[in-house]
């Protein structure tokens, strides 16, 4: 990798050198009404409010089904999302992979307060959220048209805030069975990432096939798979030998991004258990004995105001603070860990592979 090696945040480039601890798959501000699940009915009257101390119980094990909570492009959770961010970076992080994309109602200029107002830079994303989020005229976008959004983006200014590049392509979205308008999002990455070496990361559809679906057609279109994110496969891929098959037979970086969500009731697929943190450590340790630990990334996807500490939830810093500790007890050396915090989102966004 150069020593001269840049990548471009929300307040220009940044050498890649000095990104330190990263957090590749966060959100500062998005919609996501869209997965509103309404309540039981007998908890319809504690659900229907603002978070406090009587009813952020419930929310932690309903979360989708408090509109309050969902509402994370308001004043209260920019002002929550800051002070978090402050938290973050006193403990020691300095970087924030923002994956908000089309569909999901990015806020460019937020990104650009927050990094300004706390030291950590950040990456904004471009690409395709899942089709479900997506008005009629997104829909009806052709793979050419996505891929010149995409293009512009990274190397002219984005669309909705032309002084600020993208830094990566994603959350690149999709649902399970993929959709058209998805596998021309899908396809239309490939083809990018292949023109301009780019870093991408993909959101699967809540079925253990999806992820080799999406790496199928990405690598199709002429993606490099070891620039390629897979989220979310501790909700996806929920045996610890089926996340060892696919980091073997394909090169993406694997990541644990759910980290700090401890119910394991999940409301958007509810016939799975998530896993809690201690599953997922376990999971990593057991990369880490298959020598696939070169592949994790750890995040925490942050997406709803329960999980932010102005409203009882663990923040930002919950990775630094709770898990590294663990994972250290745990036998993972300082190298190790300086490799998941550090090193592979490092090496995640260096062009140089």
């Amino acid at each position: 990798m150069s020593v001269c090696e840049t990548v471009e945040t929300v307040l220009g480039s940044t050498l890649l050198s000095e990104i330190g601890i990263t957090l590749t798959h966060e959100h500062v501000h998005l919609d996501f009404n869209e997965f509103y699940v309404p309540p039981p009915a007998n908890l319809q009257s504690f659900l229907d409010n603002k978070i406090n101390l009587k009813n952020v119980g419930y929310i932690k094990q309903y979360p989708y089904s408090n509109k309050y909570n969902l509402t994370f492009n308001d004043a209260d959770s920019a002002q929550a999302v800051i002070e978090d961010v402050k938290s973050f970076y006193t403990f020691g992080g300095r970087t924030i992979v923002e994956n908000s994309s089309h569909g999901l109602n990015r806020n460019i200029p937020l990104m650009v307060k927050i990094s300004e107002q706390t030291g950590v830079n950040i990456l904004a994303g471009t690409g395709y959220y899942v089709a479900s989020v997506q008005n009629a005229s997104t829909l009806k976008m052709t793979k050419e048209e996505m891929y010149n959004v995409m293009c512009t983006e990274l190397q002219k200014g984005c669309i909705d805030y032309p002084k600020i590049k993208a830094g990566f392509i994603g959350e690149v979205g999709s649902s399970w069975p993929i959709t058209d308008f998805e596998k021309r999002a899908i396809c239309a990455t490939g083809e990018i990432q292949e023109q301009l070496r780019c870093s991408v990361s993909f959101h699967p559809g809540r079925d253990k096939t999806a992820p080799s679906e999406i790496m199928r057609l990405y690598q199709e279109a002429g993606g490099n798979a070891r620039r390629a994110i897979m989220s979310h496969v501790d909700r996806t891929l929920l045996d610890v030998e089926a996340i060892i098959e696919f980091a073997e037979a394909v090169e993406c970086y694997c990541q644990f991004d759910l980290f700090g969500t401890e119910c394991s009731f999940y409301q958007l697929n509810p016939m799975i258990d998530m896993p809690s943190d201690a599953q997922r450590m376990k999971c990593i340790a057991r990369l880490k004995e298959e020598k696939q630990l070169h592949r994790v990334l750890l995040s925490h996807d942050i997406h709803t105001k329960h999980r932010l500490t102005t409203f009882g939830g663990h923040g930002y810093s919950h990775i630094m603070n709770n898990v590294v500790p663990v994972l250290k007890s745990k036998h993972f050396t300082t190298e190790e860990i300086e490799l998941l915090t550090v090193g592979n989102p490092r090496t995640w966004l260096s062009q140089h592979l």
